[in-house]
Order: structure tokens, then sequence, then C-alpha cells
């Protein structure tokens, strides 16, 4: 039974053994170039011809080639290599299939000097055992250098010489070991091929933004242009100010009980006058206005505690609509839309798309009154679209001279441009020498209201005087002020229970005008904002 069981655990000993050794495959040992034997000819043309007799240990073998150095701060040195044969090559090595020839040709590897020109060509790369290289060219070889090991190594080779006549130089190395090249340098008479280095842009963004003598240049200039367009700005924008500052001043605008606003102006052509942009307190003051003038009646709706608050707007059929300014017919006829009367919560629909033209006759309007030579808003967009088509150009010629040239700064200038034009146009509105005068008595009638003086009005004439000058408050972001004012009268000691043109519903008196104004004009100017048509701010 022992000696039964000796033989079977011989026999698995044995047929593990077998397994391990059938199952294990053999490493092949890494391809070595044994010997190299290179002959290159430099031709006339500047092209330089190999011719490579290679024996090799091993498995084939992949062979990259350096076609690619550093030539300077912008551009690459490029070797071209083609008309490849005995072996293959996929444009970065040379793949051999065994021992035997290759032929190939390279372009680009002459460089002219300043008394001669100079050959220089790595040779053969890692890993090689013994390496001969000799080199012919189109005349004397009048001086000759090496280098083995890293791609940019100054450690001379095994041995370089050149025979008598100065036709032919030799060169050798042994030990090359894998990463490591054979570059050979051999100096030729000027003119013996009148060749050059191919380079290649390389980008590098440092470079790209060079500051030189051009790109300076073209920066200076861009503050030149910046310098001059705020003295435009100034000139546009400046001459409103010394006309302002010339007529500025409190400005009251009644006369004998009687309401005379400066120059006319009305509470929707305020906003568009100041700043140039039709805002949306504008519309929402000109409601209020409408209503104070008697083209409609503000009616507040009774409510629940937790009811969102809403007011009915009702037309007056004795309005003399006809005399309405287009801006302000325009807003009338979008709030009513055919209808007597309509909810403030159901302004929406038409009255949305009525806006467009409320906003295009307000435009309109401040050119007609004299105010402005152009409307303000098609100055912004012309100057706007001028900046960001420079804009664009400048980032489309940024790319493209930072990828080709050292002169990315130009283009960056023209970015820079092309978004101070984009900025600044919101500014190149100008008032003419009249509606700078309008704005400083305008301005002067804000200083009035802020004070929020009733003055020597009469009593019995007070009521319609401060509801005139209510939607002017509006504006000037005063209407809490002045709808206190305007809540404070009375004619026999007790408060109002309504306005003219304000309705409150039961239970409702004056005392609580000022909490409804303020609550009908926040919640007015956001219908208005929803329709993304005027400026909210």
């Amino acid at each position: 039974m022992v000696d039964l069981a000796r033989r079977l655990g011989l026999a698995a000993l044995f047929a593990v053994l077998a397994l391990l050794t059938v199952g294990t495959p053999a490493h092949a040992d890494p391809a070595t170039v044994a010997k190299d034997d290179v002959t290159m000819e430099l031709r006339k043309d500047g092209v330089l011809h190999v011719v490579e007799k290679i024996t090799l240990s091993g498995a084939p073998m992949r062979r990259t080639l350096l076609t690619r150095t550093r030539y300077d701060d912008g551009n690459d040195r490029v070797y071209r290599v083609s008309n490849l044969k005995g072996a293959s090559f996929d444009g970065e090595a040379i793949t051999f299939t065994g021992s035997g020839t290759v032929e190939y040709d390279v372009t680009g590897a002459v460089t002219p000097l300043t008394g001669g020109e100079e050959l220089r060509w790595f040779a053969v790369a890692g890993p090689a055992e013994q390496v001969t290289v000799t080199v012919s060219g189109p005349g004397r070889a009048e001086s000759l250098s090496c280098f083995a090991g890293e791609p940019a190594s100054a450690i001379g080779c095994t041995g370089a010489s050149i025979d008598e006549t100065g036709a032919a130089a030799t060169f050798e190395q042994q030990g090359l070991r894998d990463g490591e090249v054979l570059t050979i340098v051999v100096g030729y008479p000027k003119g013996a091929t009148g060749a050059a280095p191919i380079l290649e842009h390389r980008f590098e963004l440092a470079n790209a933004f060079t500051l030189n003598a051009v790109t300076g240049g073209a920066l200076a200039l861009l503050l030149l242009l910046l310098g001059g367009g705020v003295g435009l700005l100034y000139w546009t924008r400046g001459r409103d100010a010394r006309v302002v500052g010339a007529q500025s001043g409190v400005v009251v605008a009644h006369q004998n009980g009687q309401f005379t606003p400066p120059d006319g102006v009305r509470p929707g052509q305020i906003g568009t006058l100041i700043d140039e942009q039709a805002d949306v307190i504008d519309v929402t003051a000109t409601i209020v206005d409408l209503a104070v003038r008697g083209y409609l009646r503000i009616d507040e709706q009774p409510r629940q505690a937790y009811d969102a608050p809403d007011w009915l707007l009702v037309r007056l059929p004795s309005a003399p609509v006809a005399s309405l300014l287009p801006y302000e017919r325009a807003l009338y006829d979008a709030v009513f839309d055919g209808r007597d009367t309509v909810l403030l919560s159901q302004l929406h629909g038409s009255f949305t798309a009525g806006l467009g033209k409320v906003r295009d006759e307000l435009y309109q309007d401040v050119v007609t009154q004299g105010w402005f030579a152009r409307r303000p808003d098609s100055v912004r967009t012309r100057w706007t679209t001028v900046g960001v088509v420079a804009t664009v150009l400048g980032v489309v010629a940024t790319v493209a001279l930072a990828w080709f040239t050292t002169y990315a700064l130009v283009g960056l200038a023209l970015i820079i441009a092309g978004a101070a034009l984009a900025v600044g146009g919101q500014y190149m509105p100008a008032k003419t020498a009249k509606g700078a005068a309008v704005l400083a008595h305008t301005l002067g009638l804000r200083e009035h209201l802020a004070s929020g003086e009733i003055g020597s009005i009469p009593p019995a004439q007070r009521i319609e005087l401060f509801s005139r000058y209510l939607p002017y408050a509006v504006v000037f972001d005063g209407v809490d002020r002045w709808a206190r004012v305007v809540a404070s009268i009375d004619g026999d000691g007790r408060p109002a229970d309504n306005l003219y043109w304000y309705q409150g519903p039961a239970e409702w008196d004056l005392s609580k005008f000022a909490d409804s104004m303020r609550t009908f004009t926040m919640t007015t100017s956001g219908a208005i904002s929803a329709a993304r048509l005027f400026r909210s701010f």
C-alpha cells in the first residue's frame, strides 16, 4: 500500500512539472541591433539619402525617428522622411521585420551658417551594439562632430574621422542603449546645397502675446482710441451736464392754483428724458396720470384677509382721448382693448402685445419733442452692435494670430476696443440743448416733490392739484411721501372717503390711500415687467 502511494505521488509530481513546462510561454528577448552600417549621401539639392544595412538580434524591432526638434521660441524644426524602402514607416517609426537593407531620404537636415552649411541628422537610435556611419556630400567636409546619448546630449561618440580628401567622414559608436541617439554633424562650404531648415510655427501661449514694437504700437493706438471715446462721451454727455448745471434749481409745478409742469413734460416722458431708457415705472406713472387727468378711474376691489389685492380700471366715456400723445394713446388702447372695464390682474395677452408699441412711441416721442436728435434706443443698438461685431472679430483675430504668429496682442486690443464700444454704446445717446434744459427743469421739480411741501394752496384746489403731482412722484420714487400728502387732504376737517379718480371699497377712506397707492404701483409695475419690454430698474 505504501509503495502504491509513493508511485501515485511521483506520477502527480511529474504531471505538475509537465503542465508548468507546457503552460508557461517562453519570453522573447528584446530586439537589438547587433550591427548597423549606415551610408549617407548629401545631394546638391539638400536631400540626404540614407542606406542602412542592419543586422538584428531578436524579434522584429520598431525604431522611432526624431523628426521634430525645437528651433527657436516660436518654431519647431521638421525633418521629413520619404521614399522609404526595405521596411515599413508609419510617419513616426520604422519597423524592421528582420536583418536587411533600408533606404530613405531626409529633407530639412541642412542649416545655412555664416561661413558655410551644416548637416545634422539623428543617424541611429538604440539599442545598437555596433554602429558605423559614413557620410559624403557635394563638397569637402570642413568640420565634423558627433554625440551619443539623449537627443540633446553633448557627450561625444566613440570615434569620428575624415579621410585625406575630405570627401567622406566616418563615425563610430558602440553600446548605444535604448532611448539613446547617435547624432552626426558635418560642416560643408557655403552654398554647397543652398538648402534651409523646414520650420513650423509652434503654439505657445506665452509667445503668442509677445510685447514688441508692433504689438506695443497697437496697444498705444488702442489707448488713443479709448481716450478719444472718453472725449466723445464728455462732449455729448458733458454738454448736457453744463446746461443742466446752468439752469438747475427748485421748480414748483403750479401757478395760481393751476398745475403747470415745467416745459409741459409728462410723467411717462421723464424716465426716457433722464436716462434715455423706457422704464417700467414710466408706464406705471402714465396709468396713474391718465386716471388723475380724467381718462380712467381706478377702483380698489374688496378682498378678504388672504386675498391678493386687485383694482378695476374703468374707462371714462367723456374723456378727450384724441388729445392724448401717441404713447399715451397706445397705452390707453392696450389697457382697455375695446373693453369698458378690466381688472389689473387680467392685464395680459393683448395688453402685453400692445406694450411694444408703447415703448416705440415713447422713444419716438422724445425725438418729436426735440429733446433728442435720434431715438436713444437706436443709438444704443447701433453702437452696441458695432462693439459686439468688433469683439467677435477680435476673438477670431486673436486665436488666428496666437496660433500662427506672436502678434496676438493686436487681436486682444481689438477685443478690448470692441467691449469698450459695446459698453460705452449704452451712454452714447445725447440730448439736444433743448432736451438738457427740460431735464434741468424736471430735476428741479424732483427737488420740490422730495420736500413734500404743500404751500399756501387753497383747500378747495388741493385734491386736484396734489393728485396731479402724484404721477410725477411715482417716477421719482417718492410715491409714499406724496401719497401721504394727498391722504392728508380734507375739506371739512374729516378725511375724505374717496378721490375723484381713485375709489376704495366699503369701510375705506383716504387715510388708507398711501398704502393702497404703494401696493397699486408695485402690482402694476409687476404686470408690466412680465412683458420684458421695459427696463425694470
